[in-house]
């Protein structure tokens, strides 16, 4: 499914640095939820995916700020993450809750998702051209793809682990460089 043309973002996006990321980061996606999203913007394609999701974090790895997400292949954002140079976190106000549950509930693949929870696309310029986030959200921070890991079962220490994988579609975890940080001023 072709999802809907995307607008640039306005002046209202400060950059900020990401050290100044407020809150736990395992409250606010662990129990708040995010948007994660990657796709191609230019005008020809408009071809991008957003899904909710819970799982994910923040940290330092190679001397880089990064973030870390999970992505099972069954998910039609999975190709999109994949394809996609650069992926970004979006994060809401809890009053938006509903329109993360339409985006974790829906496929992209049957519905333009974004337009059914009442979400505006929006795309950024310069450093980070091209990535995705929503005018509705509180922070948007911008990745840029470094590592990708498929999960294996025998590496779970824990094989209790292997219960959240009923059907064996085991995550990719994709890291990225945490190249922008956008708070609506």
């Amino acid at each position: 499914m072709r999802q809907r043309e995307v607008i640039p973002a306005d002046a209202r996006w400060v950059e900020k640095n990401i050290r100044e990321f407020s809150g736990s980061p395992s409250a606010r996606i662990g129990d708040g939820w995010m948007l994660l999203t990657a796709g191609d913007t230019r005008a020809d394609r408009g071809n991008w995916n957003t899904m909710t999701a819970s799982w994910g974090g923040l940290g330092v790895l190679w001397g880089k700020d990064v973030a870390f997400v999970f992505v099972r292949p069954v998910r039609h954002s999975y190709g999109f993450f994949n394809a996609a140079p650069l992926f970004s976190l979006s994060f809401f106000e809890p009053s938006l809750h509903k329109a993360l549950e339409i985006c974790g509930g829906t496929s992209g693949r049957d519905t333009d998702k974004a337009a059914e929870a009442g979400l505006t696309p929006i795309v950024f310029d310069g450093p980070e051209a091209g990535a995705l986030g929503f005018q509705e959200a509180r922070e948007i921070i911008i990745c840029r793809k470094l590592y990708t890991h498929d999960f294996d079962p025998a590496g779970f220490l824990d094989p209790a682990i292997d219960s959240n994988y009923p059907q064996k579609d085991y995550h990719r975890m994709f890291i990225g460089e945490i190249t922008g940080f956008k708070v609506k001023a």
